[in-house]
């Protein structure tokens, strides 16, 4: 592709609505979700454009108030997976070789759908479903979701336009970006929407077909998200729809020989026992299948004492609390130096102490539910622990109640051992660790942050001394794929802050850039001779 081909305009992040009151889009989206709320819907698969009924159906609810039925969904088996691999297999033949400009504008439909007609629904149905508010649900189900589908088209024409830097006569060179042979695993999880759509939907702007299974605790709003691709005029086929039991879809889709990638969001313990079933079959593929992963994160966020104290409590609370923890860079552990543990400690409870918690229709709560019952008691599990502990006091919160809804007060647990439970595992809930340290100990706290976690996703450092600064990122290198200087540890933006982490966080392809559209290309370098040679000898043989 030459830079005269270029036709995907130079992209814009999408606005954030602050649904503020008397706003018209307050009144949209509350009626939208007062319509949905009245309404039980039933989601079939969609596999070659068909809707799918297995009769095996499983409730969705809404984690708030766990009683309300909002939908049902009907759960793929092992003769529907077989189906969905037939058709996506069948539907590669016509999209892997539809032109770039083709499947461009169908991403721009996408984003015209998801800025008008389709983004109250999609606000509304994550928040129903995922049991986000209002502005969490704003800033992942419309606007970052708008975000993928304008720059993955941008970048993807910057990957196209990558071409051999030299032709010299009377050779002509050129890199052909190919899709993979074979079809892509998009296994997606429940607290983003957002990625939902984008890992089926990515490798299929570069010419791949999606098999899309999403987490069984967020069908309700991927069922939504099928029904735009299918609007905004994505060919059957190129993503099919089989939700269901990861052990059922799972085990009949890996060892496929047709298996040509994984894209993946979520725990770190199925990443590693889809990495270990690529390697049992490694002997059986068409071709070695790209592995694409995000998983789990211990984010953590260290202080310098020369931190703005304000700013500082500020990260803590948002970055722990907002959308209950359940981000994969949610804050869970925090370094706070002694010379200014009392005055943070002051603010940061004072400002706990304000949040409101209950169902998304009232805006003015900052928490909602957790998402289900096994998240719910896994969580329990760890404040109770830290309740218990010799070595911890709980701070904020500690009580939780799910006889309405998944509901567990912002918790924060104060410990005095820098390798306690909750400083090392993955919570995934809203509670947050703190440990002091002596600021004279700041280069050995450092190193402590850097070691205490197999994860490396996400973390912050606050401190107005650039030699601190500077010493924290040098230490801190390759403790965060995301890392972030007096802010929270999570809000990355399309475009702006590519997204993904290293260690045992996953493979860090960067989300949100043209380095994760890479991995779904395969290139074929191109050498045309304008004018072969006519004989194999070569000037040094000439006789002298």
């Amino acid at each position: 592709m030459n830079n005269s081909d270029l036709t995907v305009p130079i992209p814009v992040n999408e606005p954030v609505k602050s649904y503020a009151p008397g706003s018209d889009e307050r009144a949209s989206l509350k009626a939208k979700l007062a319509e949905l709320q009245a309404t039980e819907i039933e989601i079939p698969l969609i596999i070659g454009g068909e809707e799918i009924r297995t009769g095996n159906l499983v409730d969705c609810v809404m984690p708030h108030n766990h009683h309300h039925i909002i939908g049902r969904y009907h759960k793929a088996g092992e003769e529907e997976v077989r189906m969905a691999v037939e058709s996506a297999l069948e539907a590669w033949k016509e999209w892997s070789v539809t032109p770039f400009e083709t499947r461009a504008k169908i991403f721009s439909k996408m984003d015209e759908l998801l800025t008008g007609p389709y983004r109250d629904l999609m606000n509304a149905a994550a928040m129903l479903n995922m049991s986000k508010n209002a502005y969490q649900a704003e800033i992942d189900a419309a606007c970052e979701l708008i975000d993928f589908y304008r720059f993955n088209p941008f970048y993807a024409q910057e990957l196209y336009s990558n071409q051999p830097m030299y032709s010299p006569e009377p050779t002509r060179n050129s890199t052909e970006h190919r899709p993979l042979e074979g079809f892509v695993f998009a296994v997606t999880p429940f607290n983003f929407l957002s990625i939902a759509g984008n890992l089926p939907t990515s490798p299929a702007l570069l010419g791949n077909v999606s098999l899309w299974k999403p987490a069984s605790s967020a069908v309700y709003p991927a069922y939504y998200l099928m029904k735009l691709f299918q609007e905004a005029g994505l060919p059957d086929g190129v993503i099919n729809f089989i939700p269901g039991q990861g052990s059922k879809v799972g085990p009949n889709l890996m060892p496929h020989p047709d298996l040509a990638g994984i894209h993946f969001t979520g725990s770190t313990a199925v990443f590693h026992r889809m990495w270990k079933t690529v390697g049992e079959n490694i002997a059986n593929y068409r071709s070695y299948p790209r592995i694409v992963g995000e998983t789990g994160g211990k984010d953590f966020c260290i202080a310098h004492e020369s931190a703005d104290i304000d700013a500082l409590a500020t990260a803590m609370v948002r970055g722990a609390f907002e959308y209950q923890g359940q981000k994969c860079s949610a804050l869970s552990r925090a370094y706070i130096p002694s010379t200014i543990w009392d005055e943070v400690k002051e603010r940061y409870i004072a400002e706990v102490k304000t949040i409101k918690m209950g169902d998304v229709e009232d805006f003015s709560n900052f928490m909602n539910a957790v998402i289900d019952k096994a998240a719910f008691d896994s969580i329990v599990e760890y404040i109770e622990f830290g309740k218990n502990s010799p070595v911890a006091e709980l701070l904020t919160g500690g009580n939780y109640d799910d006889s309405v809804g998944y509901f567990i007060e912002p918790t924060t647990i104060l410990t005095t051992d820098p390798h306690f439970k909750t400083m090392e595992e993955e919570i995934f809930g809203p509670v947050l660790t703190i440990y002091i340290y002596d600021p004279s100990q700041w280069k050995e706290t450092l190193n402590l942050v850097d070691n205490t976690s197999i994860y490396a996703l996400t973390g912050c450092v606050f401190s107005q001394d650039q030699q601190a600064l500077d010493e924290a990122g040098s230490v801190l290198r390759h403790a965060a794929g995301n890392y972030y200087i007096n802010d929270k540890p999570t809000g990355a933006v399309v475009g702006q802050q590519p997204f993904g982490g290293g260690r045992a966080s996953g493979t860090n392809d960067k989300a949100g850039s043209m380095w994760n559209l890479a991995r779904w290309v395969s290139q074929r370098t191109i050498k045309e001779n304008l004018d072969p040679p006519k004989d194999y000898r070569y000037p040094f043989m000439i006789e002298d």
